[in-house]
């Protein structure tokens, strides 16, 4: 596995990655960025939380659950004194399908949360990883009353 980062100008970075695919990556405006992408520690954390949802939903999919739609919504806690490593991580998976077994669901984020989830293994070494299950019997994830997912300092 290849990635390449690239300075752009002032504290925003282009991220390239072995397989092809670019990212922007941009600091705050207080720490000499122009808020165009995410941080980088954000992207550690929605990096983590889109592995782990690969492996739920491929699991749940080996399964032959009927899932639908999976959001997995992450939030962590950082610590105060650099390094600023992730202390505690929450995660709250939301999987939708029609007659989805609530063992199966819970299983599956098990499994990755413990066995497969190479990202969650990672941050377990500094952080708390907390995981919650909310099973949706329908076609989708409703979305979020509140919108975008809150800034963090990053």
């Amino acid at each position: 596995m290849k990635a390449r980062i690239k300075w752009t100008e002032a504290m925003s970075f282009v991220g390239e990655s072995g397989s092809g695919h670019a990212v922007l990556i941009d600091g705050s405006p207080e720490h000499g960025g122009r808020n165009l992408g995410m941080r980088p520690m954000e992207l550690v954390l929605a990096g983590a939380a889109a592995c782990t949802a690969f492996d739920v939903v491929l699991i749940l999919k080996e399964a032959r659950q009927p899932v639908v739609d999976c959001v997995v919504e992450a939030e962590g806690d950082r610590a105060d004194e650099p390094p600023r490593v992730f202390t505690r991580i929450r995660f709250a998976f939301t999987v939708a399908g029609r007659g989805l077994d609530a063992r199966q669901v819970e299983r599956a984020v098990a499994l990755s949360r413990d066995k497969y989830c190479s990202a969650t293994a990672m941050l377990a070494k500094t952080a708390t990883i907390e995981t919650t299950v909310t099973i949706v019997d329908g076609d989708r994830v409703p979305t979020a009353d509140a919108g975008a997912p809150p800034s963090s300092p990053g």
